[in-house]
């Protein structure tokens, strides 16, 4: 390694300013930031000068992410085998077929569940990564910018918001739409106003809702239907009778091998991950405890006090905390750093918005059983509100405090 850094002290000239390569400047920066890290440092005061840059902050958030990404796999593949068996069928068809021979097709099989999911989930990652990335380049090599390492967050977050069926040139396009109309148009990284991922699966989701919602798209196997939790509940006839629709226990949805998007069926998991970002700092607690607060008032407000005639109405509120996104978007979506509100009150205020919304969409809006998703996008919209509303306060009161 010595040697490579050797070489990229000795090209970084001709990639600079004035140098033979100047516009690939991007290209080369990226690269050997990967490699070897930024040589941007802050030497002087008035600057905070700490040992975390922006990179460790992006790696950070991906380790935190990986319980997520070894559930998504495992439980894809888990549930595929399952209606395998059902239908007395030792293996897949088709070529996944091949690698799955090797190991047998048993739901009781770790690896052969965890190898059966990664052929599902491996594919949109790695086209999510590649178009993303293509799109990124292209941005920051007309604008002369650095790439950053967000795009790593972002690829992997969005892929874990899918389902295990959806069709890979749709992956491509919700990608294309999340990096273009919510973060390239307004300048890049730390310009977006919302998250690239959550603008990305919106998207898909409004604009191929049939890969996106019913039945027929939780398992990886071509004529079985698996809805999810909440729409099992969704299909009961009343509050009273919710719970008894299900075919899952609380420690099951806590676990998270129930039928659901790749990465977000696992409170667990989630919370392995929001444990990393608390104990480094990377996320906001204030995001998550207000959110957790939030989501659990209005659970106990419906639960209590709603019309027994709507069946969600019946879901009581621990089941409401690990049921859908709710735990993956209060671990990784509501806490991005860009797009949330950024004084502690405003976070407070912000928090408790979109656990109150993600509850009040998911119950009183039956056709759209999962509302995290809306929730933490029009908790973007006000958190630059939350923001103002709190420094404007700072500021009467520092005025009347000091004349």
């Amino acid at each position: 390694m010595k040697k490579l850094d050797e070489l990229f002290q000795k090209l970084e000239p001709l990639f600079q300013k004035g140098g033979k390569f100047e516009k690939l400047y991007p290209l080369f920066e990226a690269t050997d930031s990967f490699l070897f890290g930024s040589s941007g440092k802050t030497k002087t005061a008035p600057h905070v000068r700490d040992a975390i840059d922006y990179k460790r902050i992006m790696i950070t958030v991906i380790v935190a992410l990986i319980p997520c990404t070894l559930m998504a796999m495992w439980n894809t593949g888990y549930q595929a085998n399952l209606a395998l068996q059902s239908l007395g069928i030792d293996l897949p068809s088709g070529w996944r077929g091949d690698v799955m021979a090797l190991v047998g097709c048993s739901p009781e099989s770790f690896i052969a569940n965890f190898l059966h999911g990664a052929l599902y989930f491996l594919p949109v990652y790695l086209v999510v990564v590649v178009v993303g990335s293509i799109w990124e380049g292209l941005f920051n090599l007309i604008r002369g910018h650095e790439i950053s390492e967000a795009f790593l967050v972002t690829s992997l977050l969005f892929p874990l918001t899918l389902p295990p069926t959806i069709p890979l040139w749709q992956a491509a396009v919700g990608i294309s739409f999340g990096v273009i109309f919510a973060k390239e148009v307004f300048g890049g990284v730390g310009m977006n106003w919302m998250n690239p991922a959550l603008a990305s699966r919106a998207f898909i989701y409004f604009a191929y809702p049939a890969q996106m919602s019913g039945s027929d798209i939780w398992v990886a196997v071509d004529g079985i239907t698996t809805a999810t939790p909440l729409a099992q509940i969704h299909e009961a006839t009343s509050a009273g009778e919710a719970m008894q629709n299900v075919d899952f226990t609380w420690m099951q949805a806590f676990l998270g091998n129930i039928p659901g998007s790749m990465g977000e069926t696992s409170a667990l998991a989630c919370l392995l991950g929001a444990a990393l970002l608390l104990i480094t700092g990377i996320a906001s607690w204030r995001i998550m405890l207000s959110m957790l607060i939030g989501g659990l008032l209005a659970s106990f407000l419906f639960f209590f006090f709603a019309s027994p005639e709507n069946p969600l109405n019946g879901i009581p509120p621990h089941y409401q905390m690990v049921l859908g996104g709710f735990a993956f978007g209060l671990v990784f979506m509501a806490t991005d750093p860009v797009s949330a509100a950024h004084t502690p009150q405003g976070q407070w205020m912000f928090g408790i918005l979109v656990g109150v919304l993600a509850i009040l969409i998911r119950v009183a809006n039956p056709a759209y059983p999962e509302g995290v998703m809306l929730a933490i996008i029009l908790g973007n919209v006000f958190a630059p509100l939350f923001d103002y509303f709190v420094i404007q306060a700072n500021v009467k009161r520092r005025m009347l405090r000091h004349g």
